[in-house]
């Protein structure tokens, strides 16, 4: 599975897991799949109500628009995702990491007939391998690419660290945070430390101690050390 970096809001560098080419090909046939399920279903109803027999542009529309609207859809109002990607954990996502837009779901499904129609899909297929971010035609010119959300968590990324059998807490007050929430902030404060972004410690600080509405006499890097650290002994003790 590859990967590449975004840059956050506060300059921390995050590695972001790239779709396996495995992963965007089963979700591709999960949602075909659905679709010839539903165009069966759909004939089916329309035959034994004689809808058929009826209006072309009836047909056509009940038959066929969902069938090319699907992927524009279902990625515009389910967070990036059909089906067949949320069955696979992947979704649509901007290199930047932020959320797409309408207008990206728009080029990436517009460019849909080049990159998987035309050649059943080997055009798709080529440059998402040869492009290192897992980019079809539709992600380069929409700025998108499709990311996994099966995420590989290592032993820094977890909100555990070690802490003596006689260790006294400072701050109480850590508990109003989730695992989720303690997760990101060991992150931020781990990748801070390890490229010397002192800014980024100290507002990284200024909000935590909001959240726990306190005002800490340590400084930056010691709080957000001894926040971790309270957080796994009130945790690990409960």
């Amino acid at each position: 599975m590859d990967n590449f970096q975004i840059e956050t809001a506060q300059n921390v560098s995050i590695q972001q897991n790239v779709a396996g080419i495995g992963e965007r090909i089963a979700a591709y046939l999960i949602d075909w799949v659905i679709l010839l399920a539903y165009i069966f279903i759909a004939a089916i109803i329309l035959g034994a109500t004689g809808a058929a027999g009826g209006e072309d542009w009836v047909v056509v529309m009940i038959l066929f628009l969902p069938f090319t609207l699907y992927h524009l859809l279902w990625e515009t109002f389910w967070d990036g995702k059909t089906p067949g990607k949320k069955i696979m954990k992947i979704k649509v996502a901007k290199l930047d990491g932020s959320k797409p837009v309408f207008s990206n779901y728009l080029v990436r499904w517009l460019l849909r007939m080049i990159d998987i129609a035309l050649v059943s899909g080997g055009v798709a297929v080529v440059m998402i391998l040869v492009r290192g971010k897992g980019q079809r035609l539709g992600d380069m010119a929409a700025g998108t690419t499709v990311i996994s959300e099966k995420q590989r968590v290592r032993f820094h990324q977890t909100t555990f660290v070690e802490i003596p059998e006689d260790y006294i807490a400072h701050y109480p007050q850590v508990t109003v945070f989730s695992d989720a929430e303690m997760q990101k902030i060991k992150t931020i404060y781990l990748d801070a430390r390890r490229h010397g972004n002192h800014n980024v410690i100290v507002k990284l600080s200024e909000k935590v101690a909001s959240v726990m509405e306190i005002d800490p006499q340590e400084k930056p890097l010691k709080f957000i050390a001894r926040v971790v650290e309270d957080y796994n002994f009130y945790t690990q003790n409960a």
